[in-house]
């Protein structure tokens, strides 16, 4: 009997064509002898489109751009199967960025009771807010480059302050974040005042909350976490952009970058890598997948960056290649987050929701 299984993909989001080019790589690593293969498309405008069963691996993003007729945002009909379908067994969503990666589909999907892959609510809202996640991290005792936040409404208000506040707290050159975004959307690299203000412009066209972080003279690290509560982490791999920073166009576009996996680290430096991405992983509460990013400077000092409760899975993806790396091919990762998936949702429902 094949599992049936439903491809969330799209979004109201900056990220949606990041998020496209994923489902696209996933339908190219499933196996359709094992699954039934549902696509679910969220256009730009947040409008849901559910797709016929999926034949094959789609070969082209524009048949991922369903023509179907619409539910309106408020509407999960085009969601769900209809009275005369069978319930899909398992939803993977492929949502990067904000209505999406940020906990808000994940609540959904809880309150439905189905069974979905990666982190929960509470895991992605606090890793897509950058600030919080930093502030979870010095809970949790990991080191961190200095970073100063502010909102729109604090920088409209006296922007002077807040320019004051970074250049006496940090050095340049700084990067300039929405705090709510990924893929290096909305970044911007700062190297004195007129650049920072010119920087923080740009990153609120995507946010309301702004993350200024001291730059820093390191090797950019990364590595992969999967499990629910006893998660593993893959080997460690190598970022080296050909330009100033790893930005979007690098990621996605361009492929102007260099990947190196396995990173050529000391053993020792590995294993603090591990230590400190485990803490990262638990600390959120995550589960099923993560990557953590490290700056590792040449005195072999590790300062985390971020983690990305869902990272892309497209040609140029880190994620999938680590684990490829570490043993565990494309097409077996996707089966593996599927049954960490399933896991966790059943441990839930022996959970007791009446009081005897």
């Amino acid at each position: 009997m094949k599992k049936r299984i439903g491809l969330l993909y799209g979004g109201k989001s900056a990220e949606h064509e990041v998020s496209l080019s994923t489902a696209q790589a996933v339908t190219q690593a499933l196996n359709f002898e094992k699954y039934e293969v549902f696509p679910i498309y969220i256009t730009h405008e947040g409008e849901w489109k559910k797709g016929a069963m999926l034949e094959g691996p789609v070969q082209s993003i524009e048949q991922l751009q369903l023509s179907e007729e619409t539910s309106s945002p408020n509407d999960i009909s085009g969601f769900l199967p209809s009275e005369q379908e069978e319930s899909l067994e398992v939803i993977i969503p492929l949502l990067h960025g904000p209505n999406g990666e940020d906990g808000t589909v994940q609540g959904l999907l809880e309150v439905l009771n189905l069974p979905y892959v990666g982190n929960g609510v509470l895991a992605s809202s606090a890793g897509m807010d950058k600030v919080v996640m930093k502030q979870l991290f010095e809970i949790a005792g990991l080191k961190q480059t200095p970073y100063v936040y502010f909102i729109r409404r604090d920088w409209a208000a006296d922007s002077n302050y807040w320019v004051n506040k970074v250049e006496s707290e940090l050095q340049w050159p700084v990067f300039v974040k929405p705090a709510n975004l990924g893929s290096s959307v909305g970044i911007s690299r700062a190297e004195n005042t007129e650049e920072l203000m010119a920087a923080v412009e740009e990153a609120l066209k995507f946010d309301r909350k702004i993350v200024v972080e001291q730059g820093v003279v390191a090797r950019e690290i990364e590595i992969g976490v999967l499990g629910n509560d006893v998660p593993e982490c893959s080997v460690a791999g190598e970022i080296k952009p050909l330009k100033a920073f790893y930005d979007y166009q690098a990621k996605y576009k361009d492929g102007n970058t260099a990947m190196i996996i396995p990173a050529e680290l000391d053993a020792e430096v590995y294993q603090e890598l591990v230590i400190a991405a485990k803490k990262a992983f638990k600390i959120l509460d995550c589960s099923g997948l993560v990557r953590a990013d490290f700056f590792v400077t040449a005195e072999n000092d590790l300062l985390i960056n971020e983690v990305n409760t869902m990272p892309g899975f497209t040609p140029y993806s880190m994620f999938p290649l680590l684990w490829e790396n570490t043993g565990l091919p494309y097409p077996e990762l996707i089966e593996r987050l599927i049954e960490l998936a399933v896991k966790r949702h059943e441990e839930k429902q022996l959970l007791q929701v009446k009081i005897d």
